[in-house]
């Protein structure tokens, strides 16, 4: 397991933009995958976005172009870009870490396929 912690979320207005950071231990960072979920009040948590070892990015079907995953192995983090957000992105964003190799494109949204999480960071948007 690699341990995470999760920055940048906080208050913003709807239509603005915040940029997640997720600092994660280790030194074979840059052979993780690296997944975005979210939680919201009194929902499950969902996937958001994933980046793979090799860069791929993965995204669920809801994002249409306002998220932006992307990581720099060299600081060893990961990060969600969210632009023009919207009153119900609101939720805690956890990021997380798959550290055994091979993980399936299919795999990368789902949340049993990862074994570290963060404490997750508040996003509130109000509108």
């Amino acid at each position: 397991q690699v341990h995470l912690v999760e920055s940048g979320g906080g208050l913003v207005q709807a239509g603005g933009s915040l940029r997640l950071s997720c600092a994660a231990s280790g030194r074979t960072f840059s052979s993780y995958a690296m997944g975005w979920f979210r939680q919201a009040p009194g929902k499950e948590r969902e996937f958001v976005a994933a980046i793979s070892g090799s860069g791929r990015h993965y995204y669920a079907d809801f994002v249409t172009g306002r998220f932006t995953v992307s990581r720099d192995n060299a600081k060893t983090t990961a990060y969600l870009q969210i632009y023009r957000l919207k009153p119900e992105d609101t939720a805690v964003y956890y990021c997380a870490a798959v550290t055994r190799p091979a993980i399936t494109a299919a795999a990368m949204g789902l949340l049993a396929s990862y074994d570290s999480w963060g404490q997750g960071t508040q996003v509130t948007v109000s509108s």
